[in-house]
């Protein structure tokens, strides 16, 4: 009964795996032949072989290593002997029973490519010293060319992964010394190639992968020539193609030449500067290096890629051809300063004009008044202006029923304003009760006078008695008609309290108070402690018209009382001007 249940819990998890792996091996039989590739190596030689495919691709793409004729993916565990690592498929080392067909399934969400590997598995040796003997690899060919500075390419196709600690060179078994032969990572650079430099070569190199050391060995048959012989083996540079990049003084950059040539090429790939090679010509400094070449394999060519880093890019290399050299193709780029982006600085100097202009605005709101203030001070007109008026403003207040009220109200009109206004600003003020003569009508003098003037001031006193008072003089009706009907005069509300509610004033001073707005008192009513220069007579003078001052004399700046001088600029320097 247990085994009956324990079958039944092991159904689902089978069905599960079947769904899983079904459509993929249907999947694989569906897959279209692209390349195959024949491959040799010898036993005890660490190899890999990197399944890649140039075609556009879409979504995830999942590649599978199988040994043919099984259909069981290689193992992804580093610890295995043979496994795969992304793309690649390792052999650490190979055996001679690695020999077989290995083929890799690149899926893609709606395409499926797969590359072939058909192994064969050597047992080649190679001398090092005396009469040791080391498995080596297929032979690699290679040409240098005579009476110029060359070089030898030791091939290691590793993935990333794998560290390069150190490459030594051989010829005929013994090491490669001298002057003329330098090692730079997988390359050994030949001075002044003659033709006693052909030979067999040896590459050794020591690779770290997976924290184990592995040493590749690979053969190189070198042959020396005159030049070079052309007719199907000509390499393509794919870039640089002579053209020119921008780049940034003091700059770092790193640019790549691409590079297609025949399986069976012997030509060399370098970069080269004046004639000379990159690593030759800037030995000491190592400002600009030449890079490890990497290579892919396809079915009827090789990849190569080459690359050469500038640590710094100097004045000095602007407009010098850096020439990428291919067996006898050669292609060069130059380097040039970037072209200034104008549209970078038109924009940016928009943005600064717009800053400057919306942070102009923000100052102008903030300090409004002082600017106003101190710009007729600056800048103020002598002589009188001409425009029919007698007096800059006609002060109208009413007559409350208390009477503390009515005192304060009555000092503020007949004494702290003649005192800040007329004294110490230069303002003249129509005062109704003051500046009326006996026996004129009272509806005919502010009339007539009001007319008179460039501004209104209304005193609003909240007080409901006062109001109901004001809106039944006849005096605050005409002041308000003809300040409401009148072209160029403007009102200035005062408010001696904070009003909370104007719904009870009447609809003219509601209106004056939405358009113009109001300056609330603040402050005593001590006549001998009023400034000009304090902010609610800004606000006062602010909307009063500019002044025009006649020639001051000595005899008239004498009289100025220090609150005088401390006002703003020439505004509080002289006293009432007489009609």
């Amino acid at each position: 009964m247990r085994d009956a249940q324990h079958h039944r819990g092991m159904l689902p998890l089978l069905l599960c795996v079947v769904s899983i792996a079904l459509p993929r091996i249907i999947r694989a039989d569906a897959c279209k032949d692209v390349s195959v590739q024949d491959e040799m190596a010898s036993v005890g030689q660490p190899t890999a072989f990197n399944c890649i495919y140039p075609l556009p691709t879409s979504g995830k793409v999942n590649v599978t290593w199988y040994k043919f004729p099984s259909k069981i993916p290689i193992s992804k565990n580093i610890r295995s002997r043979i496994h795969q690592e992304r793309n690649w498929i390792l052999f650490l080392p190979l055996k001679g029973e690695d020999s077989g067909i290995y083929k890799c399934d690149i899926n893609d969400t709606n395409i499926c490519h797969r590359l072939q590997v058909n192994l064969t598995v050597l047992n080649k040796h190679w001398c090092v010293s005396g009469h040791s003997q080391l498995n080596i690899s297929d032979d690699f060919k290679q040409i240098l060319y005579v009476g110029k500075d060359d070089s030898l390419i030791c091939h290691l196709n590793f993935p990333n992964s794998f560290v390069l600690d150190s490459v030594k060179w051989y010829k005929d078994c013994k090491e490669v010394e001298g002057e003329r032969f330098i090692s730079r990572e997988k390359r050994l650079l030949v001075k002044n190639v003659s033709a006693e430099d052909e030979g067999k070569y040896a590459c050794r190199a020591r690779l770290t992968y997976a924290g184990k050391q592995h040493t590749v060995l690979n053969s190189i048959t070198v042959n020396t020539a005159e030049k070079v012989q052309n007719g199907g083996r000509i390499p393509k540079i794919i870039y640089p193609k002579n053209n020119s990049i921008e780049v940034r003084l003091g700059s770092a950059l790193i640019v790549d030449c691409n590079i297609t040539d025949t399986r069976d090429n012997t030509n060399s790939r370098c970069w080269r500067v004046n004639g000379t090679l990159v690593d030759h010509y800037y030995n000491e400094s190592k400002r600009i290096q030449e890079g490890i070449e990497d290579y892919t394999v396809f079915q009827e060519h090789i990849f190569y890629t080459v690359n050469i880093t500038f640590l710094e890019v100097k004045m000095e290399d602007y407009g010098r051809p850096f020439t990428c050299h291919a067996g006898v193709s050669a292609a060069y780029f130059i380097l040039k300063p970037p072209v200034p982006d104008f549209r970078a600085y038109l924009i940016g100097g928009l943005l600064a004009l717009t800053g400057a202009a919306v942070s102009a605005v923000c100052v102008y709101n903030i300090f409004k008044i002082d600017i106003v203030l101190w710009y007729r001070s600056a800048f103020h007109s002598p002589g009188t202006v001409e425009d029919g008026k007698l007096y800059d403003a006609y002060v109208l207040y009413p007559k409350p029923q208390r009477e503390s009220q009515s005192h304060d109200v009555d000092t503020l009109v007949l004494k702290i304003l003649p005192e800040v206004l007329e004294r110490q600003c230069g303002y003249k003020l129509f005062i109704f009760g003051r500046d009326e003569f006996p026996g004129q009508a009272v509806v005919s003098v502010i009339d007539e006078n009001i007319k008179l003037c460039r501004r209104l001031i209304v005193i609003i006193v909240p007080e409901a008695l006062s109001f109901d008072l004001l809106r039944n003089m006849s005096e605050e009706q005409i002041a308000i008609y003809n300040a409401l009907i009148q072209d160029g005069i403007k009102v200035i509300l005062i408010e001696l309290e904070k009003v909370e509610d104007y719904t009870a004033l009447p609809e003219s001073i509601q209106y004056i108070r939405q358009k113009h707005g109001a300056v609330q008192w603040s402050g005593d009513f001590t006549e001998q402690s009023q400034c000009a220069k304090t902010k609610f007579w800004k606000k006062v003078r602010y909307r009063m018209p500019p002044r025009r001052w006649p020639p001051s004399s000595p005899v008239q700046l004498l009289q100025h009382t220090p609150c005088d001088l401390t006002a703003s600029g020439r505004e509080a320097s002289v006293g009432v001007l007489t009609p």
